[in-house]
């Protein structure tokens, strides 16, 4: 009995021992395992909350060249260059001017185009955006594709200040100055083609839109009523009024085009100009050429719906 009793004992004796190596190596593992995927937890998000936003390509080679380039026709009081100083001035550069601040974009360059061409320069690559006051239509964005909305406003008629012009209809047999390739002269072929102009007579800027309506050269002009407003108050020497009361017909709002490909740097600019409008630097800036909140446009009403 005892030596059955001491073989036994010494069978027992192995195997726990056995079992006690087995629970320990399969328990080792799962512990490993657990240690490693904490590890690689704690080492991972690090990586990602630190890791660079990425800038455009297009954002990229702007700042390598220093500047961006600009397509403008030259029109106070929007995007021109003030020809005593150089300097580009006008409310559309002042919120380009601190877009590209955000963005850090050194400079600001101008390249004067007619307006009616602005769009196909654009394309041709000749200009890197497209920033004069454009209204973003349908028409415009089978062409290219534009910012989020800046501002709004609308159109005004200019008439000489001795003109017995006193309201819409008595635009009837009358020549009207307009510029080619805004939503102005499309208002105007619209009145001409309904007979409630006799003429319509194209000219390529703003000055000589002015110059042609003050000198007797046609009857009245349609054009921007920021413009018309800024040219009046600053220009002693025209002989104008604005047609008051009057009602605009062409309001709209207004963005900054790029190409189609750009949609990375299209987006970047929305970003500023959206943090802009909510820290309330977009409005600053309007208010400072005497606009008021009417010409405001919030991040939500403003967003443009791209088609390409």
């Amino acid at each position: 009995m005892k030596k059955i009793n001491l073989a036994r004992w010494i069978a027992l004796c192995l195997s726990s021992l056995m079992m006690f190596a087995l629970m320990t190596g399969c328990s080792a593992t799962p512990k490993s395992e657990e240690a490693g995927s904490a590890a690689a937890v704690t080492t991972a998000a690090p990586a990602a909350a630190g890791s660079p936003v990425a800038e455009s390509e297009v954002l990229k080679k702007i700042k390598e060249k220093g500047y961006i380039e600009i397509g403008s026709s030259n029109d106070a009081p929007f995007s021109y260059q003030d020809v005593k100083t150089g300097k580009l001035e006008g409310v559309d550069i002042e919120i380009l001017r601190e877009i590209c601040s955000r963005l850090g974009i050194p400079d600001i360059k101008m390249k004067v185009i007619d307006f009616s061409n602005l769009l196909v320069e654009l394309n041709n690559n000749s200009i890197d955006m497209v920033v004069d006051a454009m209204y973003v239509k349908d028409a415009r964005l089978q062409i290219a594709a534009f910012t989020d909305k800046w501002y709004q406003e609308g159109e005004a008629v200019v008439i000489p200040a001795d003109s017995t012009i006193a309201s819409k209809d008595d635009l009837k047999g009358k020549t009207i100055g307009a510029q080619p390739g805004t939503t102005f002269y499309e208002t105007a072929q619209k009145w001409l083609d309904d007979g409630k102009i006799g003429k319509l007579d194209a000219y390529d800027n703003q000055a000589t839109l002015m110059t042609a309506v003050n000198m007797g050269k046609v009857d009245a002009v349609v054009t921007d009523g920021i413009v018309a407003g800024y040219t009046l108050s600053s220009d002693s020497s025209l002989k104008l009024k604005l047609l008051t009361p009057y009602e605009a017909e062409a309001s709209g709002q207004i963005g900054a085009a790029v190409r189609f490909k750009d949609k990375d740097f299209l987006t970047e600019v929305n970003k500023c100009l959206n943090d802009m409008k909510t820290d309330g630097t977009l409005l600053k800036i309007l208010e400072k050429y005497g606009l008021t909140k009417d010409y405001f446009v919030g991040v939500e009403d403003g967003i443009t719906k791209n088609i390409k």
